[in-house]
């Protein structure tokens, strides 16, 4: 039963970055796509890590795992918030004249 559930997060997971690569290709300006690209990839990222935990027999493994994804998205919110703040410069730049 736990394998099951498992698999069922992993492709959870599997959607997650699915929906968010097809938000960064689709959506119209940066902001939405970095919105789009930072949450559905943490969340695919969570489930992947938590269904991985699942399956994995050692707590190091698990404990690894969960830190490798809180480390990821620390470090993608504060990469969309430089990037996000970096693109507003510009765009007030391009009205000056």
């Amino acid at each position: 039963m736990i394998n099951l559930i498992a698999v069922c997060l992993i492709l959870i997971g599997l959607l997650f970055f699915i929906a968010g690569s097809i938000g960064l290709l689709r959506l119209p300006d940066i902001h939405s796509r970095l919105h789009a690209l930072t949450k559905a990839d943490n969340l695919g990222l969570g489930f992947l890590a938590l269904g991985l935990i699942l399956l994995s027999d050692d707590i190091f493994i698990a404990a690894k795992l969960l830190l490798a994804w809180l480390l990821v998205t620390a470090s993608s919110a504060t990469s969309a918030q430089l990037i996000a703040q970096r693109a507003r410069r510009r765009e007030k730049d391009a009205w000056k004249i």
